[in-house]
């Protein structure tokens, strides 16, 4: 007997087929990794497994009894939770009251809630755990992947006998995912069943007992993981060999094109110091903390440098508000596409043709919506964005076609230099592939692109050159016949010989 089956699972929304008769069966007491290129509708099965989505057709069963799952309480009552990719935490409340949300102790039979239980629990979890977090902080201050890790205790908290963990790791450090992983041997252990979303290939093979491949809405096939490897899997999920990921090329490095000398802003980074040349592609590597999100922030004029100079085509220039930064030719391409990237609300059209309404209006004001729709249907085909149609809200779409519209709509402003801050996180290697033929092409036209990622096969498959940051200083620079993994791991934990580069 199954601890869980979802049998011939069906499930439309508005001009999408998102599941076709799809399947899972997962044992007792192990791990099965659900795999698919994004669209292929893991998240959506999992959603209904959560009790958010009601499915079209089809039956779930648990230990061999038949269940409806109308609400998410109904699925927390009939022990499943599930840890959501979009991260689902309310920022001014504090580490205990999210992990109990919903759930608080009270003081007897009041509905006063008995908030030194409720952090005195929180904190047994997270000693349980081995996570070192304040119960007291407001969420808010805490980086993403600490929020992570909350939504793990939380989920935990409820001890659920089916945990769906949806893109767990994409957040979080090497360390926190060794933790992570240690958390899910102790779970299934005791018995729990975890279902396991992930698009990281060496993850799957190190944790999971079972895999089933989803394509295109349908079911593929499941089988062990002992009997599948790295190209077989790719091939289950995209229905064709995927060669050559990382493409060969040759880096023009035309001329130096942008020069920062000395940046600082307390607290975030100081002395950092690099130049970027037409036709290049330049990575930033470092461990959460390093200040990398923080330096390209102030380069694009969101928390603008105390300290320091700018100059582009050997002009100095200075960036008090990102709007500046556009002007001078810079596109951002922010970390959380969901929270800074996208309007969620709105529709394809919409996000695509937003940095680029002036252009497409008249009388400085007056939107041609003729010459927006036409614009935004070259981009959509451009970049292969997988959508019925210019109409459709954004955020029915797949990570990986979400991610594809933030980089059309910067590229419609046609800028000379691209920042792609973790440009590939939580997206299929399907996407991943089609993201990096974006970034090639964009190089190949004399313009530059730089390139956070916590990847390091990433950063050193796309890259000519990497800068590595350790709390905010530069402490390493490498060209691509330099690439040395041992050497750059030394550099992102601090660990150089000399002094660290200012």
């Amino acid at each position: 007997m199954y601890a869980l089956e979802m049998k011939n699972i069906s499930k439309s929304f508005p001009g999408v087929k998102a599941l076709n008769h799809v399947s899972l069966n997962v044992k007792k007491g192990s791990v099965h990794a659900l795999m698919g290129e994004n669209g292929a509708g893991k998240s959506t099965l999992m959603k209904i497994l959560a009790g958010i989505y009601q499915p079209d057709e089809g039956e779930l069963f648990l230990k061999g009894e038949k269940i409806v799952l109308n609400s998410p309480s109904e699925a927390l009552h009939h022990g499943i939770s599930m840890i959501h990719q979009e991260l689902s935490f309310v920022s001014e409340l504090t580490v205990a009251e999210n992990v109990f949300l919903g759930r608080e102790p009270r003081i007897g039979k009041s509905r006063i809630i008995n908030k030194k239980k409720q952090n005195e629990d929180t904190r047994e979890l997270l000693q349980r755990l081995n996570i070192d977090l304040d119960t007291k902080v407001k969420m808010s201050t805490l980086s993403v992947s600490d929020r992570q890790m909350v939504e793990i205790v939380k989920a935990v908290s409820n001890n659920a006998d089916i945990i769906v963990m949806d893109e767990p790791t994409s957040a979080i450090t090497d360390r926190e995912v060794e933790k992570l992983f240690s958390i899910i041997k102790m779970l299934t252990s005791q018995g729990k069943s975890i279902i396991y979303i992930s698009h990281k290939m060496d993850e799957i093979f190190k944790i999971a007992d079972d895999i089933t491949i989803l394509r295109d809405g349908c079911y593929i096939d499941s089988k062990p993981a002992t009997d599948l490897n790295h190209d077989m899997l790719i091939s289950l999920m995209v229905g064709r060999e995927l060669k050559d990921v990382y493409q060969t090329r040759t880096s023009k490095r035309e001329e130096v094109f942008m020069e920062v000398k000395n940046l600082t802003r307390k607290g975030s980074f100081e002395n950092i110091s690099f130049t970027m040349h037409r036709g290049e592609v330049f990575g930033i590597a470092g461990l959460v903390g390093a200040g990398r999100t923080e330096l390209v922030e102030s380069i694009f004029g969101i928390n603008p440098p105390q300290t320091g100079e700018i100059h582009m085509n050997q002009r100095k220039v200075v960036h008090k508000h990102p709007s500046e930064a556009i002007k001078n030719g810079i596109a951002l391409v922010t970390e959380d596409r969901k929270q800074t990237g996208l309007n969620l609300a709105g529709n394809v059209r919409d996000n695509i043709s937003l940095v680029y309404l002036r252009k497409l209006s008249f009388f400085n004001h007056i939107i041609s919506r003729k010459k927006e729709s036409s614009t935004v249907d070259a981009q959509i085909k451009s970049f292969k964005i997988k959508t019925p149609n210019r109409n459709m809200l954004v955020k029915n779409l797949s990570g990986g076609n979400q991610q594809k519209i933030v980089i059309a709509k910067w590229l419609l402003n046609k800028p000379d230099i691209l920042i792609l801050d973790e440009p590939t996180r939580g997206i299929d290697i399907g996407a991943k592939s089609e993201i990096y033929k974006i970034i090639y092409d964009f190089a190949s036209l004399g313009k530059a692109v730089i390139v956070i990622s916590s990847e390091m096969p990433e950063l050193f498959g796309i890259c000519d050159r990497i800068m590595v940051m350790c709390e905010g200083v530069k402490t390493g620079e490498f060209l691509r016949e330099e690439f040395d993994q041992e050497k750059v791991m030394a550099c992102c934990a601090g660990m150089t010989k000399g002094e660290k580069v200012g």
